[in-house]
């Protein structure tokens, strides 16, 4: 029988057609369905941050966005810790940052967080600082040779030069004295020559006029107007219609579905897929009648080609400017629009009005996503500039996403890291009992300890029959004495195993769970039991035997800098890891019995928990008090919009191009009302996976 392995959370067999063999297939089925090329490589991430030493700073950061940007052939050096492997053939780097938002916020919000925890598979914690942007871009020490100034991507044309430009037919027809709209529309003769669909001409029969006949000024209303399309059995027909103001405001952004069978999706330049224009019930005749109420009758459309989009629209409009024709090379040769917007507008991160590919991220596909919203803004900065000067428009893109500041604000966090730091500490905690009167304390001490690093222990006394309450220092020890002890006989006593009772420990037992399926935890067992004087070299050759094992993590006391009695596994396959548990669970190593199960804490979130449960957290009683009222107050309508982040960014990821870098940051909060460390999640987009990793 073959064995089942797990993928995106379904059981399939490892065997067949479902195998790798049978995935890769089915996924070059899919291109071919969708109309697109030969298989890609695809490439992934390996990221050493397993141990303790996962606090990535700013500057680490860069280092990694700009080799994933512009890789080994642009001088930019390989992270020492993660590797990008297939760089060249990453599709892009998508950067989203979650303002005011920490690990603190990942965590006391964990359940809500559904799609980061399952798709991200790397993680670290992120050293916070006051101004992140401008530290994470503008605050690398970058030596002038070791800029991306100059540097263009391979195999894509150069950047024009402003030489160029001033013999550029444009300027030698008006200078370089800014005029008014009216001197850049196409006249008529223009448009007739360049294939523009003209009123009463015979081969726009069925077209509809836009009726937009108003006298022109300089004050009249401009729009920008782009279309994408696909191949039909009929030619070349709408997917995509998309129509912004002079303010970059998103007006329209409709899917459309064509009336012949589509025959090529174009997805590699649309982002138009199958499955996005399976629901769709819009119609062209629908988007023409939208169009036709929303311009007003002075209204001038801007766009990079223009006479396709309108072409394709069946449309008639008489005003028009063609940046295309605007800015023209040599013999009529015509720029891209992501060259014309680093040359003339100076920017990389400009909103998409024409045909550029969906990773640029304009307007149009973030409210395509539910993400254009009043608190979203696409980064243009000049930061963004200096660091990577002259990386090509689709290739490099920040999406900035702030939950209502009322909700995040910093004089909250110290109630919300004292809710969070209290119910840690209450995961950390088991009750054992009862006991005998005059039972041994050293026994039970003993017997608890195999699972795990005891922070603290102490007997209860006021309760009928003695118990003792055991704080352990990782979530795994605490669960396993549950598991393992619950019902056994210590010191004499057949005892009880079990958890605090309170209001903030109703849904442990959901979150353990969730936890141990967490993406970061798959491959990777908690051991316990272990002797102190054994060496990090002594427990490699005692697991030496068990197969695909890729790391050996073994914590540290933070203060003594000792090795604990208890370590974790990492193993390359999630099949080994649980044929580990079985070898290892009452394995004898020098005398001592192990214990095992499936992890629950990565190396950043156990140094993270074990820091929090030594801060005092003293506030000041009325303050505090009055803060964690307000958090009480807000916590139920914050814990529906972090619901409701999760799922924008759900759509922001499955939107994107197939092999992109994605990387998703709490920066952390940096203020005179508290400090807490970011976080950061990254996986590479992969069609046939969860994520190439």
């Amino acid at each position: 029988m073959a064995k089942a392995v797990c993928v995106n959370g379904l059981k399939r067999p490892a065997g067949g057609g479902e195998g790798a063999g049978g995935r890769l297939a089915a996924r070059k089925r899919r291109r071919k369905a969708d109309g697109g090329g030969p298989e890609e490589k695809s490439s992934r991430l390996s990221a050493a941050l397993f141990g303790e030493d996962c606090e990535i700073s700013c500057d680490q950061l860069y280092e990694l966005l700009k080799y994933a940007a512009l890789g080994k052939c642009h001088n930019a050096t390989q992270p020492s810790w993660c590797r990008i492997y297939q760089q060249s053939h990453l599709a892009g780097v998508v950067v989203v940052v979650l303002h005011e938002m920490s690990q603190l916020h990942f965590y006391k919000f964990y359940l809500q967080f559904k799609h980061l925890r399952k798709v991200f598979q790397h993680r670290f914690t992120l050293t916070p600082s006051t101004n992140f942007l401008a530290s994470l871009y503008g605050g690398a020490n970058l030596k002038p040779e070791n800029t991306a100034q100059g540097l263009t991507s391979a195999g894509s044309e150069c950047v024009p030069k402003s030489s160029d430009l001033e013999c550029d037919p444009i300027i030698r027809k008006y200078g370089e004295k800014k005029r008014g709209l009216t001197s850049y529309t196409l006249t008529l003769e223009e448009q007739k020559k360049n294939d523009y669909p003209i009123k009463g001409s015979p081969g726009c029969k069925g077209y509809i006029y836009t009726e937009c006949d108003q006298q022109r000024t300089d004050s009249s209303p401009l729009f920008g107007l782009d279309c994408e399309m696909c191949l039909t059995a009929k030619g070349s027909e709408v997917t995509r219609v998309s129509l912004v103001d002079a303010q970059g405001q998103c007006l329209l952004n409709e899917l459309v579905k064509p009336e012949g069978v589509i025959v090529n999706y174009r997805t590699r330049f649309s982002g138009i897929t199958k499955k996005m224009l399976c629901p769709v019930k819009t119609r062209l005749p629908d988007i023409q009648t939208r169009l036709k109420k929303m311009l007003p009758h002075d209204a001038v459309l801007v766009g990079h080609s223009l006479n396709s989009d309108l072409q394709a629209l069946k449309m008639i409009h008489p005003s028009v400017i063609d940046t295309s024709l605007l800015f023209a090379r040599n013999e009529g040769r015509r720029f891209k629009l992501k060259f014309l917007a680093k040359a003339v507008l100076g920017f990389l991160d400009c909103l998409q009005v024409t045909g550029q590919r969906p990773l640029l991220l304009g307007r149009q596909e973030l409210e395509s996503s539910g993400l254009c919203q009043s608190n979203l803004s696409i980064s243009n900065k000049e930061i963004l500039q200096r660091a990577l000067e002259d990386v090509p428009l689709s290739t490099f893109s920040i999406v900035q996403f702030s939950l209502d500041p009322e909700y995040v604000a910093s004089h909250l966090l110290a109630g919300l890291c004292e809710k969070v730091r209290s119910k840690l500490t209450d995961m950390l905690t088991i009750y054992v009992g009862p006991f005998e009167e005059g039972f041994c304390l050293k026994s039970v001490k003993k017997e608890f300890g195999r699972c795990g690093p005891i922070q603290s222990l102490t007997v209860v006394t006021e309760t009928y029959q003695p118990h003792v309450c055991i704080q352990y220092e990782v979530l795994e020890a605490a669960q396993l004495a549950v598991e393992s002890l619950n019902g056994a006989e210590v010191a004499g006593s057949c005892i009880k195993v079990q958890r605090p009772v309170t209001a903030a420990m109703l849904d442990s037992d959901v979150l353990i769970k969730e936890l141990e399926l967490d993406v970061e935890n798959e491959g990777v067992i908690y051991v316990a039991g272990l002797k102190k004087s054994l060496t990090e070299t002594d427990l490699k050759e005692e697991f030496s035997q068990l197969k695909d094992l890729e790391t050996l993590f073994l914590p540290k006391d933070l203060q003594s800098g000792k090795h604990r009695n208890c370590c974790f596994l990492k193993f390359q396959k999630s099949q080994s890891a649980v044929d580990a548990l079985e070898v290892i669970h009452g394995w004898t190593v020098k005398g001592s019995k192990l214990r095992s199960r499936n992890a629950l804490a990565s190396g950043h979130l156990w140094k993270w928990i074990w820091q929090m449960n030594r801060s005092d957290g003293k506030q000041g009683g009325n303050i505090l008090h009055e803060r964690m009222k307000q958090l009480s107050d807000l916590e139920q309508d914050l814990t529906k919009k972090v619901k409701k982040l999760d799922h924008h960014i759900k759509k922001l990821y499955r939107s994107l191009q197939n092999n992109t870098l994605c990387v998703v940051l709490f920066p952390g909060v940096n203020s005179m009302d508290g400090s807490q460390s970011g976080l950061g999640l990254m996986a590479i987009k992969d069609d046939g996976g969860r994520s190439a990793c």
